[in-house]
């Protein structure tokens, strides 16, 4: 096997396993932020502000792994 073949199955492996961390994040994010809201309704909008940073984080970490996925194929 060619050592291209190689960068194409890490490169591969690291978006694959990098984002199943953040989308579950999310969704657990997304959720606990609805049932927060759905039970004190005046706190919706600290709530949400929050909740939008903790996503933007979570999601960085995704970001971080599709750069380092680029980085196995085309080096």
């Amino acid at each position: 096997m060619s050592p291209e073949i190689f960068k194409l199955i890490a490169a591969s492996f690291t978006i694959a396993i990098g984002v199943i961390g953040p989308a579950l994040a999310i969704g657990k994010i997304g959720s606990e932020a609805v049932k927060s809201i759905s039970r004190n309704p005046e706190a919706s909008s600290k709530i949400q502000t929050a909740m939008i940073l903790a996503i933007a984080f979570a999601e960085a970490i995704a970001i971080y792994a599709l750069v380092m996925s680029l980085i196995f194929k085309f080096t």
